[in-house]
């Protein structure tokens, strides 16, 4: 298996990093991205260890989510790859949510 980020997740990460900057030290900011980007590596053991995301089953892709804090990791598996599509702050609208 192979871990890919799309361009939506790398911008949805630096978005709320930077929302979270002016709150919290660096360190802390760097621990939140950290527990995100671990969060993330362990499907690499376990694909399918997310639940079902509800807000995406329009699309008929199979997205799921790991939850890391406040934090959603959107995700989808297709043949050796995991595509991570996005990381959503829960505390937004979901509405906002992207694939």
């Amino acid at each position: 298996m192979k871990l890919v980020y799309t361009e939506q997740a790398i911008e949805s990460l630096e978005e709320a990093l930077a929302f979270m900057a002016p709150k919290v030290s660096y360190e802390k900011l760097l621990e939140i991205r950290d527990r995100i980007l671990d969060k993330a590596d362990a499907l690499l053991l376990n694909p399918l260890q997310g639940q079902k995301e509800p807000m995406l089953e329009l699309l008929e892709k199979e997205h799921r989510r790991l939850i890391e804090g406040h934090y959603k990791i959107i995700y989808r598996v297709v043949g050796e790859y995991i595509y991570i599509t996005d990381i959503f702050d829960s505390r937004q609208d979901p509405d906002k949510m992207k694939a």
